[in-house]
């Protein structure tokens, strides 16, 4: 088990704070677009449309507030979709869930918002672990392979001390 020296808990303990404000916005956002659109296209495309609204301004309020002033070496274009793409994710935990509630309740269906906010939870944690590894850096990846080591956090070998036979 990795210990975190203690200057740096509370600074990641406030970043997590920041970023369960900025997804429970992102759970308001996605319940009122799903409210909005269902009427004209459904449950199921309100649902997965509603997603990519919230996603997207769960970035900008990421970018803005949470993560201010990491990541921000890269278009923000290429950070909104790699935001998408290491979220992935938390979008299979969160929309997982909330189509398993609507499939297994049918209160769920009449009232989408128990489903939403279930399926917020179940793809928090994922979502703050990536994006802080693969979105939010501090430094940008020199290779492919840096990106992989900081993404699983593999710290690099040292070849220096190799143990014989």
């Amino acid at each position: 088990m990795r210990l975190t020296p203690p200057s740096i808990a509370p600074h990641r303990l406030l970043r997590f704070l920041k970023f369960g404000v900025v997804g429970s916005l992102g759970f308001i956002w996605d319940t009122g677009a799903v409210y909005g659109l269902r009427p004209f296209i459904g449950l199921t495309a309100a649902t997965l449309i509603a997603y990519f609204f919230a996603a997207t301004l769960n970035w900008i309020l990421n970018r803005l507030w949470t993560f201010r002033g990491m990541g921000h070496h890269d278009h923000p274009v290429l950070q909104w979709l790699r935001f998408l793409s290491a979220n992935s994710l938390g979008f299979f935990l969160n929309r997982g869930t909330v189509y398993t509630l609507f499939y297994a309740f049918p209160l769920c269906i009449r009232h989408p918002v128990i489903a939403l906010a279930a399926g917020s939870f179940a793809g928090l944690i994922a979502n703050f672990k990536l994006s802080q590894k693969m979105v939010f850096r501090t430094k940008p990846p020199s290779s492919a392979l840096d990106l992989a080591e900081m993404t699983v956090e593999i710290s690099p070998t040292d070849h220096t001390h190799d143990a014989g036979p």
